[in-house]
């Protein structure tokens, strides 16, 4: 990120759950910690830049980061997205699995409230749908409106000099390659939630197709193929959890819009929860 973020200190929040698996063996700790001591060398010896961006860079940056904004609070601001992520989703199951450090939502209220809900569940339950908005959305908007600006050269240029924005497309492309939409594409005729995923898969594509127009590759995360193997070991484990995971949750839904109480409502529940050990310890566990 350069000198002028990195001169004086720089803090780093760790989630609970994550410091026993980095830093809980003599091994691990000595590994993490050599990475952030090495970086800042690194950066320090072989860095020929004063400045981390330019002003008319960061102008750059800045408009593309107001209008991926603009794209976000448009999905946000949906009338069905909380309830999209309520009833597709498995966040309402969160707070029984105990997964997060913390309670899966603020406040008492039984109604989910977006300025109640925690990061975790948050954005584990557009994980677990294989859409990981939070993860990209807006981005492809952005740079579609940067090209109609006439900007189009000069954020390629950014891209190509830039380590800082290179790194965050590549986290964008790393989120993205995680996706899986042929898993909620039943959703794309839905009465109430068609429009939602239409519009998340739309941004995905739209983003995919800037990100190959930037890299001028025609694969996600093409510069790793190592980290791509990785991926694709563990979504060999994740894939069938997610599939009976959305089975159990389609047959609440139904139940629900229904109006049916039905005794094995509450075995699709425990299904949906036991779904989710899985798919953490699959991710926590992949290579």
């Amino acid at each position: 990120m350069g000198k002028n973020i990195s001169n004086e200190e720089i803090q780093l929040t760790i989630q609970g759950q994550t410091v026993s698996s980095n830093f809980g063996t003599i091994d691990s700790a000595q590994y993490n910690i050599e990475q952030l001591i090495h970086a800042g060398i690194y950066n320090t010896l072989f860095s020929n830049r004063s400045e981390t961006l330019k002003k008319d860079e960061e102008a750059i940056l800045q408009e593309l980061a107001d209008e991926s904004f603009k794209a976000y609070i448009l999905l946000k601001e949906h009338p069905d997205f909380v309830d999209y992520l309520s009833h597709v989703s498995p966040l309402k199951f969160y707070g029984e699995t105990n997964i997060g450090s913390r309670p899966s939502k603020r406040g008492v209220s039984s109604k989910f409230s977006l300025d109640d809900l925690r990061a975790i569940p948050y954005v584990g339950a557009w994980s677990q749908l294989k859409q990981n908005v939070t993860g990209y959305y807006g981005v492809g908007s952005a740079l579609r409106q940067i090209e109609k600006n006439g900007k189009w050269a000069a954020v390629k240029q950014i891209y190509e000099r830039s380590l800082f924005f290179k790194t965050m497309m590549d986290n964008c492309e790393m989120v993205m390659k995680k996706c899986f939409f042929p898993l909620t594409e039943y959703l794309s005729n839905h009465p109430r939630y068609g429009q939602l995923f239409n519009m998340i898969y739309e941004e995905y594509e739209l983003t995919q197709r800037y990100l190959f127009l930037l890299s001028g590759k025609n694969e996600l995360m093409a510069d790793y193929p190592v980290e791509q193997q990785s991926i694709q070991m563990r979504e060999k484990i994740v894939l069938p959890i997610t599939t009976i995971q959305q089975y159990a949750l389609s047959r609440i839904r139904a139940l629900e819009e229904q109006g049916i109480s039905s005794e094995h409502k509450e075995t699709y529940e425990k299904l949906v929860i036991r779904s989710s050990f899985g798919i953490i310890n699959a991710g926590r566990n992949s290579v």
